[in-house]
């Protein structure tokens, strides 16, 4: 039997992850932020009072399935159009999202009935039930603070991220999304943006909790590169990073593509810190090292969630 597995984060990060767990697992959550705002999200959030619909289609986009069905869904989700009017950049399936929350008021009764359409291949939850803010604690190489707010402005940010936080502070988790990480075998956490898509999860202090108190085994994927947020940092400054934000809660496994590892003893020891076992294979898509192999992912995770005692290769 295979395992229940809830995969958290958004964008790009989770679109990976979720294209490599579908063939590892028969019962598939996927968590999504909703802090996005910008582009075609950030104008629906603000017209039309809603949460940010474009990691959510992301995530459904991943988890239509490879047949002819599947294949059309998942393109037509993601084909954006061109023209010189509003509808200038809107993703198609920002604007069936949206459409879809109007028929029906609960954001999830209306996901669930898309991913019916869809017939995807697991489920899709946004992590709370209210758009969030994300804001962060900045300093430059000067050592000025300051603050930047918003996730298109926090994604870019050029000064040193310090800390990161969420307005509402305590947002209301959404309750099947506790439930999901209560019932899981497995939590998947990354890759993805480190801060905004990845630590944002850990703010929710609902779901924060749900986090620590599961019985699942919680495992922590390695972007393969830095990205915008985390220009500079190496392995071992993702997993401080992400200790930092969330202290008390522990970590089973570490996975990283060897490519993305500057020192192995260091990256071992800081995922020790965090309780985890740093397992270390080769996952990178050949000749796109920012970009994740589904296959070769979907192997690493079928092998760590089979194994009793995962190690370190």
């Amino acid at each position: 039997m295979r395992p229940a597995v809830v995969a958290l984060g958004g964008g790009h990060g989770l679109f990976s992850s979720l294209r490599a767990l579908r063939h590892v697992s028969d019962k598939l959550t996927a968590l999504v932020t909703v802090a996005d705002d910008g582009g075609s999200s950030g104008r629906l959030r603000s017209e039309l009072h809603c949460l940010p619909p474009g990691d959510l289609r992301m995530a459904l986009a991943a988890l239509c399935d490879d047949g002819e069905w599947g294949r059309t869904w998942s393109a037509l989700l993601q084909t954006r159009f061109e023209t010189a009017g509003p509808l200038n950049h809107h993703a198609v399936g920002n604007l069936l999202i949206a459409g879809v929350w109007q028929m029906y008021a609960d954001p999830v009764v209306g996901l669930d009935k898309l991913g019916w359409l869809l017939h995807t291949r697991g489920r899709v939850l946004p992590i709370s039930s209210v758009a969030l803010t994300v804001g962060a604690d900045v300093s430059s190489s000067s050592g000025e603070k300051g603050q930047i707010i918003g996730q298109k402005h926090v994604a870019k940010a050029q000064q040193h991220i310090d800390h990161l936080w969420l307005d509402p502070a305590n947002p209301p988790a959404e309750p099947e999304a506790l439930s999901a990480v209560a019932e899981a075998d497995w939590v998947v956490l990354g890759p993805g943006s480190w801060y905004t898509s990845v630590i944002v999860h850990l703010l929710v202090p609902e779901l924060a909790a749900a986090l620590e108190m599961t019985k699942a085994r919680r495992l922590l994927t390695l972007n393969l590169v830095a990205d915008a947020e985390t220009d500079g940092l190496t392995a071992v400054d993702h997993l401080e990073v992400f200790h930092e934000h969330a202290p008390s809660l522990r970590i089973d496994v570490v996975l990283a593509d060897p490519t993305s590892i500057d020192d192995l003893a260091e990256t071992r020891r800081a995922a020790a810190r965090l309780g985890a076992e740093l397992v270390v294979r080769d996952v990178a898509g050949l000749g796109e090292t920012a970009v994740h192999d589904p296959l070769l992912l979907a192997a690493a995770y079928r092998d760590i969630f089979n194994a009793e005692r995962p190690g370190t290769r």
